[in-house]
């Protein structure tokens, strides 16, 4: 009796379920794979400042076709919306195209200050932008005359606070400063920007 009873307890806990502490290994989970990390676009809040160079090609209906370097010093403020970046700036650029020439008074364009408004879209680390306002050019002896000018540019961080671009503007004075000289200069930049 005490023999069946030993061998049917045996049996029992030879067929029961392995417990902790059992040599039967315990299930392994299957790891879940970590989502992708998102790529962090710049953020470009905060002023900048910096210099340009380029080329301008300048039309007038008295003297035609003129075209010379162009550079200077520029400064603004940008604000990040997210996908959209909108900002103000002023450019105050040197430059020497001819507006008049003989047998008129000869007149050249000496410089032109801009106050600027643009706005772009983000992609990547770069700025797509659209630009536009106010434009004053001023000649080396016959006074200076107000306009306008609008453009486009594409601007990347280069670091977090440096940036490279290139900006395109075509700009309108009609009538400068009463001489019947309309001009119409059409610049093209390389802009670098220290970010603030």
């Amino acid at each position: 009796m005490k023999r069946t009873m030993i061998a049917t307890t045996a049996l029992a806990l030879a067929a029961a379920p392995a417990f902790a502490g059992s040599p039967a290994p315990a299930p392994v989970d299957t790891p879940v794979a970590a989502p992708a990390p998102v790529a962090a676009t710049p953020n470009w809040t905060g002023l900048y400042g910096g210099v340009q160079l380029g080329y301008n090609n300048m039309d007038s209906n008295i003297a035609g076709n003129d075209e010379s370097a162009i550079g200077g010093l520029i400064a603004g403020y940008d604000y990040d919306f997210g996908d959209f970046v909108l900002g103000a700036g002023i450019d105050y650029d040197f430059t020497d195209t001819a507006i008049s020439e003989a047998p008129n008074p000869s007149i050249s364009l000496e410089n032109i200050f801009r106050a600027k408004v643009r706005g772009g879209i983000k992609y990547g680390d770069g700025l797509f932008y659209g630009t536009g306002g106010y434009a004053e050019a001023s000649s080396d002896n016959f006074g200076s005359d107000d306009g306008y000018f609008i453009g486009a540019g594409y601007e990347t961080m280069v670091t977090d606070n440096f940036s490279l671009g290139a900006e395109l503007l075509y700009h309108e004075f009609d009538n400068f400063n009463g001489s019947n000289a309309d001009i119409e200069p059409t610049t093209v930049q390389l802009r670098g920007m220290l970010r603030f």
